[in-house]
């Protein structure tokens, strides 16, 4: 009975947020049929409410700053998202009155557009707000009943040495590259407030495993032109990312980042945390036997796979209850609509507004054209800013390329809007958000730096077999 507890709740995550399904449309993981399913059923009163949602956050929250009513002050209560800082409520302002404008169409053209405002508010925040709903609630199927202890178990000999993480970090990914990148970046977050993840470990997994999905991957694929050749690409996208995920937690700027847990501040891991390995390599470090650290004979340790069976049935044994898990899914919802969103709005648009209507990107990528030529991209002036833009949103490299005649070119331009995972829209934005400490130069640093790792990579694949 005590191993259902692991087994039930484990398959039906599985199921809900890793097993991808076809559909009509392609392939989709459950959490992804459920979204689509709401969001055909709200019809076009979705980008209504969403504006009334990022209204409410302003309001609600000036009125908390101003005023400070009591149910404001209580941290463990949904009223804590309102009370927020000055700044953070300037932005909440901000973002009502830009939603507003999208939403009526009255403004200057560079908000209300289709290609800047009307994408964040009618493509993107429109999936963000339903997402959330099911994947706040549904997301401790994956994280509270044992699976994550399982899977690091067994993945843990493969992650730590390839990639400096603990195998817990496999989940992450798989939720990611199966369903989609804020998905992962949620679980990730989630798992680092909880104190199973360093400051250092949870970024190497937010900025190298979050990527997009398979099916938005496709979209990609389909509008570049190239989706003949997705099963290349796909693969292409797995050799250069797990390269990128070799590479970037050996150098600046993550390498650098604290192994810090952010419940004691401290390199001291606040409890053993099974799936990893611990950074503290005293007489008492997890793994080792009663035995051993008495100074006694060791005793034969379990295999992973019981080992691995063993950890996740005490951790489901540990689990909240529904009532627990019900508050936790209403503070994390109302987090995401009330805190999240105003800041995509705001950041997601102005990101847009700069790629579409300056030249600020196309003068930033003059460096990128001798790269581009390096690796013999035909259309390598056009092919540049096409590299760089992917910074503010992921489907506008796509966008700027499409009209580039060169197949190859086309082909190594989609792969990296998904390879370059760094953009303002949505994972920036959230990343900013959270409580791990990374600033808006680390997030296009590391945009660079996957961009130079990964492009090659796509490049010599494109020139092999397009």
């Amino acid at each position: 009975m005590r191993r259902l507890r692991f087994i039930l709740p484990s398959l039906l995550g599985v199921g809900l947020f890793l097993v991808p399904y076809p559909t009509a449309g392609g392939v989709n993981i459950g959490l992804g049929i459920l979204t689509d399913w709401t969001r055909a059923a709200m019809g076009d009163s979705l980008p209504t409410n969403v504006v009334r949602l990022v209204c409410i956050s302003a309001a609600v929250s000036a009125f908390a700053v101003l005023a400070r009513p009591s149910w404001s002050r209580r941290t463990d209560s949904v009223g804590a998202v309102f009370a927020a800082s000055w700044a953070t409520v300037a932005v909440r302002l901000v973002a009502a009155a830009v939603a507003s404008m999208v939403l009526f169409g009255a403004g200057p053209a560079w908000i209300t557009s289709a290609d800047t405002g009307g994408v964040i508010l009618n493509d993107l925040m429109t999936i963000i707000v339903v997402v959330f709903v099911f994947a706040s609630f549904l997301l401790p199927l994956l994280t509270d009943f044992g699976l994550m202890e399982f899977i690091g178990t067994i993945a843990r000999r493969v992650f730590r040495p390839l990639f400096r993480l603990p195998g817990r970090a496999a989940v992450d990914g798989a939720a990611s590259w199966f369903g989609s990148s804020i998905v992962g970046l949620v679980i990730t977050t989630q798992q680092y407030e909880r104190g199973h993840y360093t400051q250092r470990e949870a970024l190497v997994i937010a900025l190298n495993f979050s990527v997009v999905s398979v099916a938005f991957a496709k979209v990609v694929a389909d509008f570049a032109g190239v989706g003949e050749h997705f099963p290349t690409l796909y693969g292409a996208v797995i050799a250069s990312g797990v390269a990128a995920a070799v590479i970037m937690p050996r150098i600046p700027p993550l390498s650098r980042k604290g192994d810090r847990f952010a419940s004691t501040g401290s390199t001291t891991e606040p409890a053993p945390v099974p799936g990893r390995t611990p950074l503290s390599h005293g007489p008492n470090r997890a793994g080792e036997s009663a035995a051993s650290t008495s100074g006694g004979p060791a005793r034969p340790r379990p295999g992973l796979l019981p080992r691995g069976l063993a950890l996740a049935t005490e951790r489901a044994a540990q689990a909240p209850g529904l009532r627990a898990l019900a508050r936790q899914g209403v503070r994390t919802t109302c987090d995401i609509w009330f805190g999240l969103l105003p800041l995509v709005m705001v950041i997601g648009t102005f990101s847009l507004a700069v790629a579409n209507h300056t030249p600020v990107f196309t003068w930033l990528s003059y460096p990128l054209v001798p790269f581009a030529e390096l690796l013999r991209l035909p259309d390598a002036a056009a092919a540049a800013p096409a590299l760089l833009v992917g910074f503010a949103d992921q489907f506008l490299p796509v966008i700027l390329g499409q009209s580039i005649e060169s197949e190859v070119t086309r082909f190594v331009i989609a792969c990296a809007s998904v390879t370059q995972l760094v953009y303002m829209s949505e994972v920036g934005a959230y990343l900013l958000k959270s409580k791990l400490p990374v600033s808006l130069l680390d997030l296009f640093v590391v945009f660079v730096l996957r961009t130079v790792i990964t492009v090659p990579v796509c490049a010599l694949i494109a020139h092999l077999f397009i």
